[in-house]
């Protein structure tokens, strides 16, 4: 099928809007129990439209144009849980395209109003096991195109190169005292990132290692360790959604490549919560819950290469604004309402940040570890 005239204004598009994009910081983070190490936030909030998901989005449309999926008056429709759906109606709106996100019923208002700010259309299910059949639905019924993240994710970014974000910070590191990390720790959400960071690492030759951390009603973790085991167990599901918005499933996606990851940490909800509130405090601005999930594995990392004698740097990410969950994560009748004991949590994060060699105790928190 001939490219039309379209097709070719679109791409033009995205690039334009890439080229008046900068990139996103690198942000240094000393934690005081850890002299010999030196960690770093890529802030990805600062993307237009406040995420790490404006990369994927980008991505995806130009992976469905290239393919010939998606057309002039094409209606577009996306399964999310609120940050890819904001940055794909900030792309559909920019090609002139109706946008519908099929989101769960309990993503924060905050995200939906954004989603609408730029154009899109809400869709809205009980569960987040629901949006995939009820997003082929709607695309079916509207002779429209589903974006399916969870299934291109990985292969719709260029992890080579293309100013990825594992470029990206490989660039932003060259003057720092360890350029080159020892570590990179990322949460899964389609698993897309996590795959860019362990290919990019691979093919560059580099000796970083890469920690995938998974939140409480996921099943990436235990996917990740029956694969370790040898025995693969591709049909795993949790009748469950996630409470950190944004990162891990309830079956295993397609785009989540476990063969690229090094390790994982499978964090408690409560300690991710209080990670994301100590480093709102440390940063001066308010972080998701996904960043905090992030953070518990970097000071997973942390206490093991301090209890081994190693120096070097660890880089994570910082996924989102915490002002998309003013209405969640920042409400304290939130946490009640869930059973969270946010003040245990805290002051367990607030001793591990001072090296106290907690996830060595008894219990360890409740964090769980698998890998290398």
């Amino acid at each position: 099928m001939p490219h039309s005239a379209w097709v070719r204004e679109a791409i033009r598009k995205i690039d334009a809007d890439f080229n008046r994009s900068a990139d996103t910081h690198l942000v240094p983070l000393d934690l005081p129990g850890y002299p010999d190490l030196r960690f770093y936030l890529k802030d990805e909030s600062s993307h237009p439209t406040g995420s790490l998901k404006h990369r994927l989005a980008r991505s995806l449309f130009l992976y469905a144009l290239c393919n010939g999926w998606l057309y002039e008056k094409s209606t577009v429709v996306e399964a999310s849980s609120g940050s890819t759906a904001i940055s794909e109606a900030y792309f559909a709106r920019l090609l002139g395209l109706p946008f519908v996100a099929v989101i769960p019923a309990s993503t924060s208002r905050q995200k939906i109003e954004e989603i609408e700010f730029y154009g899109g259309r809400c869709h809205l299910v009980n569960t987040s096991a629901e949006i995939y059949d009820e997003s082929h639905r709607i695309a079916q019924a509207l002779g429209g195109h589903y974006m399916d993240q969870f299934t291109y994710a990985e292969r719709a970014t260029d992890w080579r190169a293309n100013n990825n974000i594992a470029e990206s910070i490989f660039r932003q590191m060259t003057a720092e005292e360890h350029p080159v990390p020892a570590w990179l720790v990322s949460s899964g959400g389609t698993g897309g990132t996590i795959a860019t960071l362990g290919r990019y690492v691979r093919y560059t030759r580099h000796l970083t290692r890469v920690l995938c951390a998974d939140p409480e009603n996921s099943v990436f973790f235990d996917y990740f360790r029956s694969v370790l085991a040898g025995r693969p167990e591709a049909g795993l599901t949790h009748d469950t959604g996630s409470r950190v918005e944004g990162i891990g499933r309830p079956r295993v996606e397609r785009s989540f490549i476990p063969t690229c990851i090094d390790a994982m940490v499978k964090v408690p909800d409560a300690l991710s919560f209080a990670a994301m509130r100590y480093l709102a405090g440390r940063l001066g601005k308010r972080v998701g819950g996904s960043t905090g999930t992030n953070f518990v594995g970097v000071l997973w990392l942390a206490e093991r290469m301090k209890a081994r004698g190693e120096s070097g740097s660890i880089v994570s990410l910082l996924c989102d604004s915490g002002e998309r969950y003013l209405s969640t994560y920042y409400d304290d009748a939130w946490f009640a309402a869930q059973g969270i004991d946010l003040a245990s949590a805290e002051a367990w994060i607030a001793r591990a940040v001072n090296g106290e060699p907690v996830f060595a105790m008894s219990g360890a928190g409740g964090v769980q570890f698998a890998g290398l």
